[in-house]
């Protein structure tokens, strides 16, 4: 009952924050229903065909894409439906995308009345959390009605936990609550532990986003996009993806002195928020360059990229294939206060990578491109021109980068098959133990606290 009031208390005091960005921006008018009130009936038959399931959570774009190799392992080993839930706009169009409309929903919000509802009506097996998603009620309800809650590709940072730690009364009893983690690496699985996860119920099984990093550049999806950018074999193409407020601007104003020594430097944008494509439209045509939107379809007027034209991809979920046409990438993210985004896509395609000084998000996986000079961290705009200055006078600079990338992103691949055998093994143990898998009817044990399935 506490945690329901202090949402309701939080959603009050957010209220004009979130009614401005659903006129402004159209954000959160989406899957109201099913995030305020749950899932129907109706809803979950449809979704797992009247089945018991494995539910798995990806909160948003970085966490769906995740789920692919992983989904299809699991389908390999089970017949048990997977079904998918996310809780931003963008999360849901992907998944939608990748595994289709019929098993992908809204995450109810994290009311004990929206969280039973939709465990009422899935009835999962298992309820699989991507990286890690700690919502009180729904981690204890699943856990009390026999449904084992799971973290996969696991990831707690130091300042993280010291967060946690301030809270440890309120947030102690939650982290009791893991039936298992997969953790990405060592730092994670320490601090787990000194939030109050069990040792035994943790394992490292590695970053599944080494086993996402694509490879092949020879790929339908990287192909289309060069056609439609129009480049061609004397271009140096240049993506700046993940960008936040400010970022724009500094590769801008280092493509404009850039361009005016190296004619063949072509450069492309990738905001990280949907609500900034047309702020940063502005900035491209204010500094007197030509602009080409990726949301409009046609392709370079002369058949290839224009010197002068700068292409913006205000497009949702494109961005590992704009990679694939990069020869110098830059991840965003970095040089602002966000800490970094996901630098192994433009890493596992042997692009010569960089990124800025604040990549507390990615801190394992960017000092280990670093330390393997598969990258390189800078500190401002005047190292971000030094170098792609480099990149283009010294091939062979650009090309050693971006073939330590790629071995340590090959050295580190495996995490999704370790993953999907822990799964396995927990789902195996529990027919094992049970025989059909049977749990708790849903509303008869919900408001103690959790009972760990053994």
């Amino acid at each position: 009952m506490l945690a329901n009031l202090l949402y309701v208390t939080a959603l009050m005091l957010l209220s004009p924050v979130i009614l401005y960005r659903m006129i402004r921006h159209g954000r959160y008018r989406r899957g109201v229903r099913q995030k305020l009130w749950g899932l129907s009936k109706a809803e979950a038959k449809a979704i797992t065909r009247g089945r018991r399931c494995v539910w798995i959570h990806a909160v948003s774009v970085g966490e769906v894409n995740l789920l692919p190799r992983l989904i299809n392992e699991l389908e390999v080993e089970t017949t048990l439906p997977v079904v998918v839930s996310t809780s931003t706009d963008t999360g849901y169009d992907l998944a939608v995308q990748r595994f289709g409309s019929q098993r992908v929903f809204f995450c109810p919000l994290d009311f004990t009345w929206a969280v039973r509802r939709t465990l009422r009506g899935l009835n999962p097996v298992q309820l699989v959390l991507a990286e890690l998603e700690l919502w009180p009620n729904l981690i204890r309800i699943a856990a009390n009605q026999g449904c084992p809650a799971i973290i996969v590709n696991g990831r707690l940072s130091e300042r993280s936990c010291r967060g946690y730690q301030r809270f440890r009364r309120f947030t102690e009893p939650i982290f009791q609550c893991l039936h298992r983690v997969a953790c990405q690496d060592e730092t994670s699985r320490t601090n787990f532990v000194a939030c109050g996860t069990d040792p035994e119920r943790l394992e490292v099984t590695g970053s599944m986003k080494f086993d996402d990093a694509p490879e092949d550049r020879d790929v339908p999806e990287v192909r289309q996009r060069k056609v439609w950018a129009g480049v061609d074999a004397s271009h140096h193409v240049w993506v700046v993806g993940s960008t936040q407020e400010g970022e724009e601007q500094m590769a801008i104003s280092a493509f404009l002195e850039l361009r005016a020594r190296h004619p063949q430097l072509r450069l492309a944008l990738v905001p990280r928020h949907k609500e900034r494509f047309d702020r940063v439209a502005g900035i491209v045509t204010q500094a007197g360059l030509e602009l080409r939107r990726r949301s409009e379809t046609q392709l370079p007027k002369s058949g290839t990229w224009p010197s002068n034209e700068v292409i913006l991809v205000d497009t949702i979920g494109e961005l590992r294939h704009w990679w694939g046409i990069a020869d110098i990438a830059t991840v965003g993210g970095s040089f602002g206060d966000r800490g970094g985004q996901n630098m192994l896509e433009p890493a596992g395609y042997g692009c010569a990578v960089s990124f800025g000084p604040n990549t507390k998000n990615f801190k394992e996986i960017a000092g280990g491109l670093v330390e393997a000079h598969g990258a390189l961290r800078l500190q401002n705009g005047e190292e971000l021109i030094s170098f792609v200055d480099r990149c283009i006078l010294e091939p062979s600079f650009a090309t050693s980068l971006g073939v330590a990338a790629q071995q340590l992103v090959r050295r580190h691949r495996g995490a999704v098959a370790r993953t999907s055998a822990t799964l396995m093994h927990e789902l195996n143990h529990l027919e094992s133990k049970e025989h059909a898998v049977e749990v708790t009817r849903p509303g008869r044990s919900t408001d103690g606290e959790c009972k760990q399935v053994a």
